[in-house]
C-alpha cells in the first residue's frame, strides 16, 4: 500500500497521507514524498493550489513514527536525526510555499501533523478536530515548528497546551493562530471538489474555502484565560504549579496533568516557548528544536517515556531526574548549547527571513 497518494483533480494538487491504521502516522519515507511532491508542483501551471489531507475518519495525522524513535534513543543511532532534519525543512517548505497550501485538520492532528498543516496557508478545522503537541508526555519537547506557534497564541494559552499536552478543539486552535477556518466534517469533500474547479476557473482558493466555511463554535480555552494567563505567566514551572494550586479545578487538573510529565521536557519546554516567542522566523525557532531534539534523543527521558506510554503502555514512566528541583539551569542550558565537533545542525535560520502571510 501506497503510505501517500497524490492525484491531481483540476487546478488542484491533492496529497492524502494513506496509513490509516496507524491515523496517517509520519515516516520518512513519507516526508520525502510530500517534500518531493511539492518541488514538482511548484512550477506546474496546471496547479492553482496544494491540499493535504488524511486516509480514513481518524484524523490527518497522529505525529511521527514514534517507535523509530524509541529505537534510535536505544540503540544510540542517528536516523531520527536525519528523519527531524528532513522533516523540520518540509515545515518551513510549507510555510512559504508560493502556492496556496490547504489543510484539512479534521479528527487527530498532533506532532508531525501539526507541522505539515498549521504552517500551511489556509487551514481548515472541523466539529471533530483535536489538535495537540503532546511530546512532553514522552520525555520530549515541541518541535516542528511547535515552540513558534503556541508561543504566538494570545496570552499564556501556548504554554498551558504545551505543558498539559492538552487536545484542542477546532475553534480553541482557530483563536489559538493555528487554524483559519471552521468547515463543517461532512463537506470536506465538496470543498475539495470546488477547490479542483476554482483552480481551472480563476477562482482564488481563499475566496473558496471562505464560502464553504461557517462561524466557529466558542473557544472553551479562550473562556479560560483568565486563570491560564495569570497562572502560566510564571518564569518557572514551580512557580507555575504553585498558582494553579491556588486556583479553581480545571487549573488544579492542570497541574495534576503536568506533575505526570517529565521534569527535564517541562522546565527545557517552558524555556524553548519563552526563546522562541523572541526569535524573528519560523526557521530559526526550527534551528533551535534541532538542537533541543538532538539532546532529548540522548537524554533517558525520551526512550522511558515511549516505553511507557507506547511500547509497554504501563503509562508509569520512571522519570530521570523525577523532581523538578534536581533539575538545574544547567542542566536546562545544554539542551541549547551548540552541538560539539562532528555534531548536526539544521541551519535554516542563516538562509531564510521574512513570513509567508
Amino acid at each position: 500500500m501506497t503510505d501517500v497518494l497524490v492525484a491531481v483533480q483540476g487546478g488542484l494538487g491533492r496529497i492524502t497521507l494513506n496509513r490509516p491504521r496507524a491515523i496517517n502516522a509520519l515516516t520518512h519515507g513519507m516526508v520525502r514524498t510530500i517534500a518531493d511532491v511539492l518541488d514538482r508542483w511548484e512550477h506546474d501551471e496546471r496547479i492553482r493550489a496544494v491540499l493535504i489531507e488524511g486516509a480514513g475518519d481518524r484524523g490527518l495525522c497522529a505525529g511521527g513514527d514514534i517507535r523509530a524513535i524509541y529505537d534510535d534513543a536505544r540503540s544510540g543511532g542517528t536516523g531520527s536525526l536525519d528523519f527531524w532534519a528532513e522533516e523540520y525543512r518540509l515545515n518551513a517548505r510549507i510555510h512559504r510555499y508560493p502556492k496556496p497550501y490547504v489543510a484539512f485538520m479534521d479528527g487527530l492532528v498532533m506532532g508531525g501533523g501539526v507541522g505539515i498543516s498549521a504552517h500551511g496557508a489556509l487551514r481548515v478545522v472541523t466539529e471533530r478536530s483535536r489538535i495537540a503537541m503532546p511530546e512532553v508526555g514522552i520525555g520530549f519537547v515541541p518541535d516542528v515548528g511547535g515552540t513558534y506557534l503556541l508561543s504566538r497564541a494570545p496570552g499564556e494559552l501556548g504554554t498551558h497546551a504545551a505543558l498539559t499536552t492538552a487536545q484542542l478543539t477546532g475553534a480553541d486552535v482557530i483563536h489559538c493562530g493555528l487554524a483559519d477556518h471552521f468547515v463543517p466534517s461532512h463537506r470536506l469533500d465538496a470543498l475539495a471538489e470546488a477547490l479542483g474547479r476554482g483552480g481551472l476557473d480563476g477562482d482564488q482558493p481563499a475566496g473558496v474555502v471562505a464560502a464553504f466555511a461557517e462561524p466557529a463554535p466558542a473557544s472553551d480555552l479562550a473562556a479560560q484565560a483568565g486563570w491560564i494567563d495569570a497562572c502560566y505567566g510564571a518564569s518557572t514551572v514551580e512557580e507555575i504549579l504553585a498558582r494553579l494550586g491556588e486556583q479553581g479545578q480545571e487549573a488544579r487538573s492542570a497541574a495534576k496533568e503536568i506533575g505526570r510529565k517529565s521534569p527535564t521536557a517541562l522546565k527545557v519546554t517552558l524555556r524553548a516557548l519563552r526563546l522562541a516567542a523572541r526569535l524573528p522566523t519560523l526557521e530559526a525557532a526550527l534551528d533551535q528544536e534541532f538542537r533541543v531534539s538532538s539532546a532529548c534523543l540522548h537524554s533517558p527521558d525520551l526512550a522511558e517515556g515511549i516505553r511507557a506510554q507506547i511500547i509497554d503502555k504501563d503509562r508509569s514512566p520512571h522519570w530521570t531526574p523525577q523532581r523538578l528541583a534536581d533539575v538545574g539551569d544547567d542542566v536546562v542550558a545544554d539542551f541549547f548549547a551548540p552541538p560539539g565537533p562532528g555534531g548536526h545542525e539544521l541551519g535554516l535560520g542563516l538562509t531564510e527571513g521574512g513570513t509567508h502571510r
